[in-house]
């Protein structure tokens, strides 16, 4: 055998060596904690397709997000279940409402702490759709204004952050306008840009009691095949005044999210979404995967693919296993 002069392997035969020359390091700041709130007092319901996730009352949600902050999680995304829904979705945009009331108090307790609001009409709408319907039809102007109502409220309540997850045309506009509009300037939008209407969203759907009542989400959602369209949706979104843009969901679209940061000078977020976490629970609760391996593994893929931010109900347990 003729003598090799580079020989890849020298840099990997230990594990000191393969971290001085690791390209992509995992973070508890690159992560986002989703956490799901719900009406009443010392409520911490399980949420049976998301092993470890809950519904929390607001006292559990306090509890919850201070152990949290306590790892290094620098954010938390608070998801709402309504005491009541109507066509409308009232609830979103009632400065009383659940997500309003928790964004309050843990803006209280943690100043600090980066508080988004996921901006949505789905879970407070009677017929589960992201927006106003008529005729069966999902109207798109007046959802939009529904949901920069939503924004502004929310942002009052103490949201640093809103995040339309709607997927209506030109929500971002209408949002950066209402918001500035009423003083919050520098309230950062993070848009779901390149939402994709996925499979992998069903225990989410349960997890926010949001399953559509009929039909589906295709006429919002974006068609999973289409990569240049995800291309252009994030332009639009950035044009309109997008702070951060997001590719959801994470691991199918991996190819996305490279494309997205290739071609945008912007902070990209990523969701690693329910069925993603789902499926690798099931796996190592059955012993098929080993569970921090693959998450781990996972997560660095993301980052790698150049996500900037990961939403994940994988968070906590990473920063545990990043701290070993």
């Amino acid at each position: 055998m003729a003598e090799l002069l580079y020989r890849p392997r020298r840099l990997r035969r230990s594990e000191t060596i393969r971290r001085l020359v690791r390209e992509t390091a995992l973070t508890p700041a690159d992560l986002i904690y989703p956490i799901f709130v719900t009406h009443g007092s010392g409520v911490r319901e399980p949420i049976p397709s998301l092993p470890g996730v809950f519904h929390l009352s607001i006292d559990e949600a306090v509890q919850e997000v201070g152990e949290a902050v306590a790892l290094g999680i620098p954010a938390v995304i608070v998801f709402g279940l309504p005491a009541r829904k109507d066509e409308l979705g009232s609830e979103a945009y009632d400065d009383d409402g659940i997500v309003q009331r928790a964004l309050r108090e843990l803006k209280t307790r943690f100043p600090e702490l980066v508080l988004i609001a996921d901006t949505c009409l789905c879970q407070y709408t009677s017929h589960g759709h992201c927006g106003v319907v008529v005729s069966g039809e999902v109207q798109n102007d007046p959802s939009v204004e529904l949901l920069a109502r939503t924004a502004v409220s929310q942002a009052r309540a103490g949201a640093d952050m809103v995040a339309p997850s709607d997927m209506m045309d030109g929500r971002v506009a209408a949002i950066r306008q209402a918001l500035d509009a009423e003083g919050f300037t520098e309230t950062i939008i993070m848009s779901y840009a390149a939402k994709f209407a996925s499979a992998f969203y069903g225990p989410f759907r349960e997890a926010a009691h949001s399953a559509p009542a009929f039909g589906d989400r295709r006429s919002y959602q974006m068609d999973p095949a289409n990569g240049q369209e995800a291309l252009r949706e994030v332009e639009l979104d950035i044009e309109e005044g997008a702070d951060i843009v997001m590719v959801k969901p994470a691991l199918p679209y991996l190819d996305v999210i490279r494309a997205v940061r290739d071609n945008f000078n912007i902070p990209v977020a990523a969701y690693n979404v329910s069925g993603e976490y789902a499926m690798i629970k099931a796996a190592a609760q059955q012993g098929w995967l080993n569970e921090r391996e693959v998450v781990l593994e996972a997560l660095t893929g993301i980052k790698r693919a150049g996500a900037s931010l990961i939403l994940t109900y994988f968070a906590k347990d990473v920063c545990r296993w990043l701290a070993e």
